[in-house]
């Protein structure tokens, strides 16, 4: 079961199960990867890999993903402090990257993605 307040995590797995389906199809495929990037990581204490859709803004080499729902979720924890690698998943291509994620006084939390590095 998730968190008190966020979605049980049988539901969250198979929502973005079916998100990522969606984003590999030919008729929404386009549509979808335009806004939504995959991002692939290491976890801090397992040393799992995982992939997660997220929403994302791109600026040349920068990415910005805003958390929703932060609280509910755990993979942008994995970036916090000094950050570490990220893989994305935009509009089809794999771009490496360094994540870090802040949260702010409001508890809002930003995860930037430099691909340069």
């Amino acid at each position: 079961m998730g968190q008190r307040g966020s979605f049980p995590s049988g539901l969250a797995r198979s929502f973005n199960t079916r998100i990522m389906a969606l984003r590999s199809s030919p008729r929404w495929g386009r549509f979808l990867r335009r806004h939504l990037a995959v991002v692939t990581y290491t976890g801090r204490r397992s040393g799992r890999t995982f992939s997660t859709p997220v929403a994302y803004r791109q600026t040349g080499d920068a990415v910005v993903i805003q958390v929703a729902m932060p609280d509910a979720k755990q993979w942008w924890r994995n970036f916090l402090g000094e950050g570490g690698p990220i893989s994305l998943n935009l509009d089809g291509a794999d771009r490496a990257g360094h994540a870090v994620a802040r949260r702010d006084d409001r508890g809002r939390v930003t995860v930037t993605v430099d691909l340069n590095r």
